[in-house]
């Protein structure tokens, strides 16, 4: 019978495996829906399904750079332990070669690399390693130049945070060093253009209701505002912020000095914003044991 993509598309959500894999389990089942999860179960595949509920917030991220393009992707395992794996790591640098000719990470995790989709990919290495794995997002940074840094590197081009800087004239030194600057200052932005005029709004008012407790008038007030806002606009937009190799300086300063003009980044970290499930050691214990 004539398989449906709505049928391939339900086991897959059901299961966590991979696209050519629910395809063929539902060919090889004639359609039969709890046939075909059976017959994955038999061949192993669907470990996938059964870890692809649990929390993962370990990995790595890894950049690539072609000419003026940089990439930079996020992939998620449950432990530290997964990403200090050859394999993991092997399947990581693919990915972010991959991610080059990808528009965004949905695209990516269609992308096939040797024949396989990165999605199946992945989903052939959770059976095979044991842990749950995803792809998370990737980001992308054009210029003249682009230059990367990784913090942390378990191997090359790969680590806990990793950093793109794209540049219009300066030259590679200057861009290491602003990366590095990125890695440990955090941005929020490029510049006051680029940041959520949310996050400008909420500090806005944060900063009102702090100055009005002061019992001040409200002429005084509003110049406390503007003061206290320029501030935090420098704290938090690279342009802005003190140069960590020269903090006399800013970091728009001294890319002037430099004769570059910073146009984009990318400042990447593992599990930046997945809540981690706590658990006591015992349980951790108690879980290794039951598999």
């Amino acid at each position: 019978m004539a398989i449906t993509a709505a049928q391939v598309k339900e086991l897959r959500e059901s299961t966590g495996v991979g696209m050519m894999d629910a395809k063929k389990a539902l060919v090889e089942n004639d359609g039969d829906m709890e046939a075909a999860v059976d017959w994955l179960r038999t061949k192993g595949l669907a470990k996938a399904a059964k870890k692809a509920g649990r929390t993962a917030a370990e990995g790595l991220v890894a950049v690539a750079v072609d000419g003026g393009k940089g990439v930079a992707v996020e992939v998620n395992s449950e432990t530290d332990f997964v990403a200090k794996n050859s394999e993991f790591q092997e399947l990581v640098g693919k990915i972010a070669g991959a991610a080059l000719g990808a528009a965004d990470v949905e695209a990516l995790a269609t992308t096939e690399i040797d024949g396989k989709s990165v999605n199946d990919m992945i989903t052939d290495k959770i059976a095979t390693i044991g842990e749950n794995m995803s792809l998370r997002r990737m980001a992308t940074v054009e210029g003249e130049t682009v230059v990367t840094y990784v913090h942390n590197a378990a191997t090359t081009g790969m680590g806990q945070i990793g950093v793109l800087v794209a540049l219009n004239g300066g030259d590679e030194a200057f861009g290491k060093q602003v990366a590095m600057h990125i890695a440990a200052s955090n941005p929020a932005s490029l510049s006051e253009a680029d940041l959520d005029p949310a996050v400008v709004e909420k500090e806005r008012q944060v900063q009102i209701d702090i100055a009005r407790e002061s019992g001040k008038p409200e002429a005084v007030i509003e110049k406390m505002i503007v003061g206290r806002m320029k501030k935090f606009l420098a704290e938090i937009t690279l342009l802005g912020q003190q140069f960590v190799v020269n903090p006399d300086v800013t970091v728009e300063q001294a890319a002037k000095d430099a004769g570059a003009e910073i146009v984009g980044f990318v400042r990447m970290q593992v599990g930046d914003g997945i809540e981690k499930k706590e658990e006591d050691f015992a349980a951790e214990v108690a879980k290794a044991v039951q598999g």
